[in-house]
């Protein structure tokens, strides 16, 4: 096995497990995108004279190949390949020997897989957006089934004001529509085309065009100058980890909501029996360990988030073996919270809410602040008067 880096010299065994790491079956995603920036390389140096016609068309055929065959299950990054873009190369100058050798011109790994994942970053993105979408529009439906049905408003744990379960669902669909807006803004970042930057210092005495693979790839902009590029490095990841984080919050405290209203005690929603579980002891118990752990889940991708500042904390200009550390984290936070996204739409359509129970939930202390009103409204008396008389007639709630 060739690495692009080898130098012929030995290395000792437990090298390649320490810094490699999990790369091998993490970027298995970015394959497809890898490919596609080096099928937009390929191309960018033939436009510039440096490949000819053949090996250009022998470098298409033989990526497109590679994608075939990855996407059948023909092949996939192993160790020995150390990652993606070692996997792809020597497979690339299997087929198309020299090649296959050449495009690696005016590149490095290091813009290599800032390109790809940059991509795959981007079509997160737009997925995890269109998940938010997604719950929101099942929290709407469920508003629409349910538009009246009374429900207790809470402040402190305690019923405060009426409420319905339409409100409490569209409240959360506003948020999680919102939720949406802030993974697109999220982009700005993954969006610049780090490709030419190579090691992070541009390509000396080549004539390259940056621009035509900024095009190629859809790309917003050419990230400049050069020595930015590394710089930047865990920004968009960050970005996106933090609005994926506040997604997951939504869904957390959705989670929560229907955790504690499927108590006992409250009996407001039944909970759909192919989203719960038993109780390996218990024989009447059916227990929300799913909502559960989309409650929970919510520290995954604030864990992540915390990972990946932490990692590019105070580390000096130019290219960093510490900033593969990034990916890790941002697949597992991103990851999460899609699990958790796809789990809860499925659930929200097979929930039951009791509206006798939830009723009976509403007694006339839920009401006060509704009196004080309509006497501020009716005798144009200020509201703390009002306030006043309401408590002095009843005793108020907590």
């Amino acid at each position: 096995m060739s690495r692009l880096w080898d130098r012929g010299e030995p290395l000792h065994a437990l090298v390649l497990h320490y810094s490699a790491g999990e790369d091998a079956l993490l970027d298995q995603e970015l394959v497809p995108y890898d490919l596609s920036a080096s099928a937009a390389h390929a191309q960018m140096l033939y436009d510039s004279g440096y490949l000819s016609v053949s090996q250009r068309e022998a470098l298409a055929q033989g990526l497109t190949t590679l994608a075939k065959t990855h996407a059948a299950g023909e092949w996939a990054v192993t160790l020995e390949d150390e990652d993606c873009h070692t996997a792809i190369e020597n497979r690339l100058v299997a087929l198309t020997g020299d090649a296959g050798r050449a495009i690696h011109l005016g590149r490095s790994r290091n813009d290599q897989v800032l390109a790809a994942l940059r991509l795959w970053l981007k079509a997160r993105l737009d997925a995890l957006a269109s998940q938010a979408g997604n719950v929101a529009e099942a929290l709407e439906q469920l508003a629409t089934r349910h538009e009246d049905w009374p429900l207790p408003g809470y402040t402190h744990m305690q019923r405060a004001m009426p409420s319905t379960v339409g409100l409490w669902a569209r409240g959360f669909a506003a948020e999680l529509r919102d939720d949406a807006c802030g993974l697109a803004t999220a982009k700005r970042r993954a969006d610049k085309n780090p490709l030419g930057s190579a090691a992070g210092y541009g390509v000396p005495v080549l004539s390259l065009s940056r621009e035509s693979t900024t095009r190629q790839l859809g790309f917003a902009v050419t990230h400049t100058p050069v020595t930015a590029v590394q710089l930047s490095r865990g920004k968009a990841e960050a970005t996106a980890l933090f609005e994926a984080t506040l997604m997951a919050q939504d869904l957390g405290r959705l989670a929560a909501d229907l955790c504690l209203f499927n108590t006992s005690e409250f009996g407001f929603v039944t909970l759909p029996p192919a989203f719960t579980t038993g109780s390996s002891m218990l024989p009447q118990k059916r227990n929300p360990d799913i909502f559960e752990l989309a409650r929970g889940r919510t520290a995954e991708a604030c864990a992540a988030l915390q990972e990946v500042l932490a990692v590019t904390s105070k580390l000096t200009s130019g290219y960093h073996r510490d900033l593969q550390l990034i990916k890790k984290p941002l697949f597992r936070g991103l990851s999460a919270v899609s699990g958790t996204a796809a789990v809860l739409c499925a659930a929200l359509p097979e929930l039951r809410f009791d509206a006798e129970r939830m009723r009976a939930a509403i007694d006339p202390s839920l009401l006060l602040a509704e009196q004080a009103y309509r006497l501020v409204h009716q005798e144009q008396i200020p509201f703390r008067e009002a306030y006043q008389r309401v408590r002095s007639s009843q005793p108020a709630c907590g």
